[in-house]
């Protein structure tokens, strides 16, 4: 009798548990919303193209809604799009040396390559890949925002790779991981941490250039599509500072909307993988994050998904980038040498398709460029050089600092965190009328003045970078520094500095590649019928973009492309290369 009361209130409890609770009550609203959200915006990308022309953008703020909504679907997708090419890109270029060798110096060319010079040949082939839909021009845009997020994520992820500590690769080994099973259990959770941090700077960095993908102009094709850049577009063109105010309220909403909802809840998520065996003592929270967790219903529904995925990652798949064999000596011998032939013959191959590529784009690029022309670009990337190394260095000394103080106390990151994705997310379009009338009231120089625009956005690449690194600091480490009493300088100078090292380097380099990008807004501005232009290759690539002269607009690029892999290859990647042998945290 006893036993058939324990199933009854065992059967009870069962079916108690599939009910939902009042936790379930205030999630599933937010749910409904985000699906609704998402079949809305689908709807409207199958729309005719015919219809961007016959709406228009109007600069009535209860439009400001749905232009909002629409913005920030298309940085989501772009966003999602992004992690994804993170997983595959970084992996292959972290694993395979053969490949890393060509992915490397692809992704400090592509970072270099401005936003508009994607826009300039993209727009075509998404219009013609879906002729008489929205869908093609929204593909555009969510591209063109995807390459100002994408790079500085994959960097991150492979610079987190190519540092995994020592003795967790030895344990990985001792356990006999497959690489599949390794990547998820190994490098995924110890890369997860400082990923977060910059998909939040990535999200925040598309904002940045909105405006230009959004408000498509290239030669005599103009597109625009309705959001948030579009109308910020329309009020710099009309000199309405009124709706310029609303665009700055309406980007606070979307940015407090996107922390709180998707970033701080991964950050709080995310804590749960850094690397120490004892506790950090003030971990991130997250309010929503809490109330998954308190639903009874969602979570039920949530546990076959991560059932699922977790008998994924254990399946023992074996993809052979890090295979490593134990070979008799003679055999290794031959192996070793089978190895350095076919290096050569990669080296061979990728010389000789170099070659190639660069041979049809001179061909193509003489045919609308003179050598006087191709001496004055090279002369203003020098220009632009000298403003970003500047602009680098000053950030750096402001914001390595601070972003270590933040990253080492969880509750005030917390605190930060929206602040600082509210500046990051800051378009330097909102600031154009501010510096257009101060220089013209007085008479200052551009060349000069200007240049803030060009550090607006990138300089919390740095800063969110720190913070990763500084928050993914093991607490182990500090607290033996602090037994050991190691304070002041020598604290900065032995324990944090060598810590958040690698976490720097990544975020200088996308920061420089990021300032390059931002030079083409900041070096030409307008406001109204008012331009002021600066001196350098981001004016110029801007000025050739909107001309819609096509070799002069790949001269830009490739000279901007030059300067910036030169520059990583002179400066960032022996400094990568130094804290990735001798500062990995062992």
């Amino acid at each position: 009798m006893d036993f058939g009361f324990n199933l009854n209130r065992t059967a009870n409890a069962s079916a108690w548990r599939l009910l939902p609770n009042r936790w379930d009550f205030v999630a599933f609203p937010l749910i409904i919303c985000l699906i609704a959200i998402a079949a809305i915006g689908f709807h409207e990308t199958m729309a005719p193209i015919s219809t961007l022309k016959t709406q228009g953008i109007s600069l009535d703020p209860a439009n400001l809604p749905e232009y909002a909504l629409r913005t920030t679907l298309r940085m989501l997708a772009a966003i999602v799009a992004s992690f994804a090419f993170t997983l595959a890109y970084g992996t292959l270029a972290a694993k395979s040396r053969r490949a890393g060798l060509v992915l490397v110096p692809i992704l400090d060319i592509l970072q270099s390559v401005p936003v508009l010079g994607y826009i300039s040949f993209t727009v075509t082939f998404f219009l013609a890949l879906f002729p008489g839909r929205v869908l093609g021009a929204e593909l555009a845009a969510i591209f063109a925002i995807f390459t100002s997020q994408a790079w500085n994520m994959t960097f991150s992820f492979y610079q987190s790779m190519r540092t995994v500590p020592r003795d967790l690769d030895e344990v990985s080994r001792g356990f006999h991981l497959t690489a599949w099973q390794r990547f998820w259990k190994l490098d995924v959770p110890f890369s997860m941490p400082g990923l977060v941090w910059n998909m939040m700077m990535s999200m925040s960095g598309g904002w940045f250039f909105v405006v230009a993908s959004e408000a498509i102009t290239v030669g005599n094709n103009t597109i625009t599509l309705p959001g948030i850049g579009s109308y910020l577009a329309q009020a710099i063109s009309e000199r309405n500072l009124v709706a310029v105010g609303w665009v700055i309220l309406t980007m606070s909403i979307v940015i407090l909307a996107y922390d709180q909802l998707m970033f701080r809840p991964l950050v709080a998520w995310a804590d749960k993988f850094r690397m120490e065996t004892t506790s950090s003592g003030d971990a991130p929270e997250s309010w929503l994050l809490d109330l998954v967790r308190r639903t009874r219903l969602i979570h039920q529904l949530l546990v076959p998904a991560g059932w699922l995925f977790a008998k994924l990652a254990r399946v023992p798949l074996r993809v052979p980038l890090t295979a490593r064999i134990r070979l008799p000596w003679p055999r290794a011998q031959k192996r070793k040498r089978s190895s350095r032939a076919v290096d050569v013959a990669w080296a061979v191959i990728l010389i000789v398709a170099t070659l190639y590529v660069v041979a049809r784009v001179v061909a193509y690029v003489r045919t609308g460029v003179t050598i006087e022309e191709v001496g004055h670009v090279f002369v203003l990337g020098f220009i632009t050089l000298l403003r970003v190394a500047l602009l680098i260095a000053l950030s750096s000394l402001i914001w390595v600092p601070v972003g270590v103080l933040i990253g080492l106390r969880p509750a005030v990151a917390e605190k930060v965190q929206p602040l600082a994705q509210f500046l990051a997310a800051f378009p330097a379009n909102l600031l154009f009328p501010v510096f257009v009338i101060v220089i013209v009231r007085f008479h200052l120089n551009p060349d000069i003045w200007l240049s803030p625009l060009i550090v607006l956005g990138t300089q919390w690449y740095i800063l969110f970078n720190v913070i990763a690194g500084a928050s993914a600091y093991p607490n182990d480490y500090r607290e033996a520094a602090t037994n050991f009493r190691i304070r002041g300088w020598q604290w900065w100078r032995q324990v944090m500095l060598p810590g958040i090292f690698p976490y720097y380097v990544t975020g200088a380099i996308t920061a420089s590649g990021g300032a390059w990008n931002a030079s083409i807004v900041a070096e030409a501005v307008q406001w109204g019928d008012t331009r002021l232009v600066a001196h350098g290759l981001g004016a110029y690539v801007a000025q050739m973009t909107a001309a819609g002269d096509f070799p002069k607009i790949i001269l830009g690029i490739a000279v901007m492309s030059l300067f910036v892999t030169l520059f990583n290859r002179m400066l960032w990647r022996p400094l990568y290369a130094y804290a990735e042998a001798k500062l990995r945290l062992d």
